[in-house]
C-alpha cells in the first residue's frame, strides 16, 4: 500500500497546542510589573536602609522567578507543539510548570511560617510607619496582577468535567500573586493592630496563618497538576458518559476503558468494545460525546467469544 494512502488514518498530535493561550500575555505583563516593584524595593531597601522594604523585594523576586517559570512554560509549549518526540503532544508542560511553581509556593509557605514561629518567641521592634506604606504599596501592586490573571477568558469546553479544563500553569501564577496580596493584607491588619492596640504578637501570628492558607493553596494545585502528569483516570463522570454513549446504542458492551488528561482542556481514550457485529472503529469514535473534547482516541473492536 502506498504511503499517501495511510494519511486518513494518521493525525498530528499538536490539538492547537502551537496557538498563543488567553493566559500568556497577561502572566508576561504581571512578570513585568512584579520585576518592576522588586527593583524599587530593593534599591529603596538599600538606599534608606530598610530591612523590611529589602526583605520584601527579595520576596517579590522570588514570586517574579516563579511568574518567569509560567511564561517561559507557555512559550516553550508552543515552540514544541509539533515536535514529534512528544507521544500526544506537549500539553502536559502547562501542568508541569504548575506543579514546579506550586512546589515553589509551598516552600516559600513553609518559610513564613517557620520565620513567623520565630518572630512569636523572639519579637523585633517594628518600624509600623514605613511597613505599612511598604505592605500597602505591595497590596496595590499584588491586587492589580491578581486583577489582570483573574480576567483571563477561560478555556474549556462546554459539558460535564470542567475540572480537568483547568490551566495549571496560569493557576501558579495566579496563585503566587494572591499569596502575596494576602500577606500583605493580613501585614496591614497585624501592624495597624500592633500600632495603635499595643497587640505587637499579631504580626508573627497572621504570619502563621497567611503561611498555612497559602501551603493549603499550594496543596490543591500539586494535587491536581500531579494527576494529569501521572495520568490519572478522568473523572468518572466523564467515563460514564463516554460508556453510556457507546453502549446505548446496541449490545456492544466496552470491556476495557482508559481515559486521561493530556494537556490543557485535552483527553485521550483508550477504548475495547466487545460485540456481536463488529462495526468500524471510526464508527465508535463517532459515538464519543464532543463535549468531553477527547482529541485522540485509540479503539479496539473484538467479536464476542462463540458468536459466528
Amino acid at each position: 500500500m502506498h504511503t499517501h494512502r495511510l494519511d486518513r488514518w494518521s493525525h498530528d498530535h499538536i490539538f492547537n497546542q502551537n496557538e498563543r493561550r488567553a493566559g500568556e500575555k497577561r502572566t508576561l505583563i504581571v512578570v513585568v510589573i512584579t520585576a518592576a516593584m522588586m527593583v524599587v524595593e530593593i534599591a529603596g531597601g538599600l538606599i534608606y536602609g530598610s530591612m523590611a522594604l529589602l526583605a520584601d523585594g527579595l520576596h517579590m523576586g522570588s514570586h517574579a522567578a516563579a511568574l518567569g517559570l509560567a511564561v517561559f512554560a507557555y512559550v516553550i509549549s508552543r515552540r514544541l507543539a509539533s515536535d514529534r518526540r512528544f507521544a500526544f503532544g506537549v500539553g502536559k508542560i502547562n501542568s508541569l510548570a504548575g506543579f514546579g511553581s506550586a512546589v515553589m509556593l509551598m516552600g516559600f509557605a513553609l518559610i513564613m511560617i517557620i520565620e513567623s514561629s520565630e518572630r512569636l518567641v523572639n519579637p523585633l521592634s517594628i518600624a509600623f510607619d514605613q511597613a505599612l506604606i511598604v505592605a500597602t504599596v505591595g497590596l496595590v501592586v499584588n491586587g492589580v496582577s491578581a486583577w489582570v490573571l483573574m480576567s483571563t477568558p477561560h478555556e474549556h469546553h462546554h459539558g460535564r468535567g470542567h475540572h480537568h479544563h483547568h490551566d495549571h500553569n496560569l493557576r501558579g501564577a495566579y496563585l503566587h500573586v494572591l499569596a502575596d496580596a494576602l500577606t500583605s493584607l493580613l501585614a496591614i491588619f497585624a501592624l495597624l493592630a500592633g500600632k495603635y492596640l499595643g497587640l505587637v504578637q499579631l504580626d508573627p501570628l497572621m504570619g502563621i496563618v497567611g503561611g498555612m492558607l497559602v501551603a493549603r493553596w499550594s496543596y490543591g494545585l500539586i494535587r491536581d497538576a500531579s494527576r494529569v502528569l501521572l495520568d490519572r483516570q478522568a473523572d468518572a463522570n466523564d467515563i460514564a458518559a463516554l460508556r453510556e454513549a457507546i453502549e446505548s446504542k446496541s449490545t456492544d458492551r466496552v470491556a476495557d476503558l482508559h481515559v486521561w488528561s493530556i494537556g490543557h482542556g485535552i483527553l485521550a481514550a483508550e477504548i475495547a468494545v466487545v460485540c456481536d457485529e463488529p462495526r468500524d472503529p471510526d464508527y465508535y469514535k463517532s459515538l464519543i460525546p464532543s463535549q468531553l473534547n477527547v482529541v485522540h482516541a485509540t479503539v479496539e473492536v473484538h467479536k464476542c467469544e462463540g458468536h459466528r
